[in-house]
């Protein structure tokens, strides 16, 4: 079984990589036509300012870039439920929830991401061009998990072996891999601000063929508000889990720290984002800036600082 979960896995970030090549076909060979149009009139149905149809770049094979689409949507949901059969077997193998190890978290986030990516684009077909960028991450990230932190299966380390391990850490894999897909949103919105403030280098060059920032910018904000509360719910878990096993609720160990530098972080992204007087653009940064501290919160502090959150399994 474990062995099925290794291939499994292996076979999700291929066809996460089809799904970016299709994904990249589509970006390259579209036309703003066919997807900003539509992201165009769902931001006008929400509410936002009137749209006036102008000129868009022409498509260079709309046959292509359409099949393209249909190809990056099917292999995103098989590459998802590979992901999520190499997930479960994994949690069968060990007779334990497969999140024990840095390992298994990562591989667990980014099936959250996947998952998050694939409710999004049902519910906004036009942010389809964001797939190629989702689709990038989740194979960086899936290929670092399997080639840097694999772990073979073994029991639990015994200050893991506690209930609290299905809540807090649960809680913290839903929000990690909802705020990633609240990044790419952010980063994409600060890309497609850039090109329409006549930004032409990289990477503001890829804001061409990117929806309206209004549009982005809105779902960068939904995201982030949908997993601010249960990333905070998944750090009071912590703290109470920590009193339990240690005997006090926060010692500002390095997990701690960095998991309540990027809850300040990302609460400091609402507020702004909430302030008319702060520029919406200053938010985002602030929301890729939280993103940041999530990855020094899950690869530095795991890999370099040692504490007693200890238990990448990495060797």
């Amino acid at each position: 079984m474990a062995a099925l979960s290794d291939n499994l896995l292996v076979y999700a970030i291929l066809g996460y990589a089809l799904a970016m090549l299709a994904y990249a076909v589509e970006y390259a060979f579209g036309s703003r036509s066919v997807v900003s149009r539509v992201a165009e009139r769902e931001l006008v149905g929400a509410g936002g300012p009137p749209v006036v149809e102008t000129d868009t770049v022409p498509a260079a094979d709309p046959g292509l870039a359409h099949l393209a689409g249909r190809v990056a949507y099917a292999a995103t949901g098989l590459a998802w439920a590979l992901h999520l059969a190499a997930l479960v077997t994994r949690g069968l193998a060990a007779h334990r929830v497969p999140w024990g190890n840095m390992y298994e978290f990562v591989m667990a986030v980014c099936l959250v991401g996947a998952t998050g990516w694939l409710i999004l684009l049902t519910r906004r077909p036009g942010l389809r061009p964001l797939g190629l960028f989702v689709t990038l991450v989740l194979v960086l990230l899936l290929g670092i998990d399997g080639m840097l932190l694999y772990t073979r299966i073994a029991p639990l380390q015994p200050a893991l072996n506690s209930y609290w391990l299905k809540i807090h850490v649960t809680a913290a894999i839903t929000a990690s891999g909802t705020f990633l897909v609240g990044f790419v949103a952010a980063a994409m919105t600060l890309i497609r601000t850039g090109y329409d403030e006549g930004k032409r280098s990289f990477p503001y060059s890829l804001g061409d063929r990117l929806p309206p920032a209004d549009g982005l910018e809105r779902t960068t904000f939904r995201v982030h508000a949908f997993a601010f509360p249960i990333w905070t719910f998944a750090v009071i878990c912590g703290a109470i889990w920590a009193e339990a096993a240690w005997g006090r609720y926060w010692g500002w160990d390095p997990k701690e720290t960095w998991s309540f530098i990027a809850w300040v972080i990302y609460a400091g992204y609402l507020h702004a984002r909430a302030t008319p007087s702060v520029k919406r653009t200053v938010a985002t940064w602030i929301a890729v800036l939280g993103w940041a501290a999530m990855m020094v919160n899950l690869f530095g502090v795991n890999l370099v600082i040692s504490g007693l959150h200890s238990y990448a399994g990495v060797k």
